[in-house]
């Protein structure tokens, strides 16, 4: 059997020290595109991140399989401005160091172009984070002209199959923005992490019941990757020895699932700053890696994950938003799981959060003006 060619997983921000805010990045047009982001060529995922911390996580679980496949060979190329160029260079240096087997090569660089070029797959972690006395739309002004600088630079170095995912905040509107900006690249491969949300959900129900976490599924989150996120567990699931069965049958407490569940799980991010004090890291990167992992090599039968993606319209949300649904993945592509039954209790929080969503757009788009 031939060996897998190497993909190509770009990193960006993954010095792993404090830096000030990267400036925008500049699209430069690439004649060089069609030919460097042909199928197999490779995978370039690119990845943002103000501080660096969950670029520095993420790397070594590519180099590890963990993204994209234990029999998957990677190059990774890593991106960082100027700031951190020896940092990044000491990053080089570990990669080196630890030996990994799927590792075929590291490139690290602070040239947007070299990095770019034919990435087939990105992540965007860093963003302009709200600070002391900035208004919300400061904050958004800021991340529009981010986003739309980076969809630029996709648009002119990605692959025509280059994969998004956006992880900073606002990320569905960050998101939005770089579909909007981006249009040569499908708006079904553009979306943003609530994986992180639902594997929290997730560990939330397994700590509560005493299972493993790998015996729940089927957890959703719905809508906006912010504390008006919805969890749902209502058609959650856990493997017992007696079969599958749903997780308010074995919870036997309403109140607490429709209450402090939901409450934890949306404050989650501030109760981990509060005892850390940084955000995540670990569990953000594993999560990134999880909904790669799923949208590219596939959902398990019978099984959904929750992703934010282009809504069309289903369940009753606003078309033209990115909202968190349920999905399925197979062949590269994801698909809104579709009937799922839905109480008042839900529509309501799946309403409001809707409505969030639909605030942060026209507020993002008035920046635009």
């Amino acid at each position: 059997m031939a060996a897998q060619e190497p993909m190509r997983v770009l990193v960006t921000g993954a010095a792993g020290q404090p830096r000030p805010p990267a400036p925008p990045i500049r699209a430069v047009s690439d004649p060089m595109r069609s030919r460097l982001g042909r199928p197999g060529s490779g995978q370039v995922v690119e990845i943002h991140s103000k501080w660096g911390q969950i670029g520095y996580a993420l790397v070594p679980m590519i180099a590890r399989g963990v993204m994209l496949g234990a029999d998957q060979p990677v190059i990774l190329h890593m991106l960082d401005i100027e700031f951190a160029a020896e940092a990044l260079k000491g990053v080089k240096m570990e990669l080196i160091d630890a030996a990994f087997p799927l590792l075929k090569g590291v490139v690290a660089t602070t040239d947007v172009v070299e990095a770019c070029t034919g990435v087939n797959v990105a992540v965007m972690v860093g963003g302009f984070p709200r600070k002391e006395g900035m208004e919300r739309k400061d904050v958004m002004t800021k991340n529009v002209s981010i986003y739309k600088a980076q969809a630029s630079a996709l648009e002119a170095h990605a692959a025509p199959n280059c994969k998004v995912l956006v992880v900073a905040n606002p990320a569905n509107t960050n998101a939005l923005i770089l579909k909007e900006f981006a249009p040569s690249i499908p708006e079904k491969n553009i979306s943003c992490l609530t994986r992180l949300d639902h594997n929290r959900a997730l560990g939330q129900i397994s700590e509560r019941l005493g299972v493993q976490v790998s015996d729940v599924k089927n957890a959703i989150i719905w809508g906006n990757h912010s504390s008006s996120q919805y969890p749902d567990v209502n058609h959650a699931t856990v493997k017992t020895s007696s079969g599958e069965k749903p997780v308010r049958e074995l919870v036997q407490d309403d109140e607490w699932l429709n209450g402090e569940f939901i409450a934890t799980v949306q404050q989650r991010g501030a109760a981990i700053i509060k005892a850390r004090k940084l955000s995540s890291a670990l569990s953000a990167a594993s999560s990134a890696c999880d909904h790669i992992r799923d949208w590219v090599l596939g959902t398990a039968e019978g099984t959904f994950v929750s992703m934010g993606v282009y809504s069309d319209g289903s369940y009753g949300v606003p078309a033209g938003l990115i909202y968190s649904f349920p999905v399925t993945c197979s062949g590269g592509e994801w698909t809104i799981v579709q009937g799922l039954p839905i109480d008042e209790f839900s529509r309501k929080k799946m309403d409001a959060t809707a409505q969030e969503l639909s605030e942060e757009k026209a507020l993002a788009y008035s920046c635009l003006a």
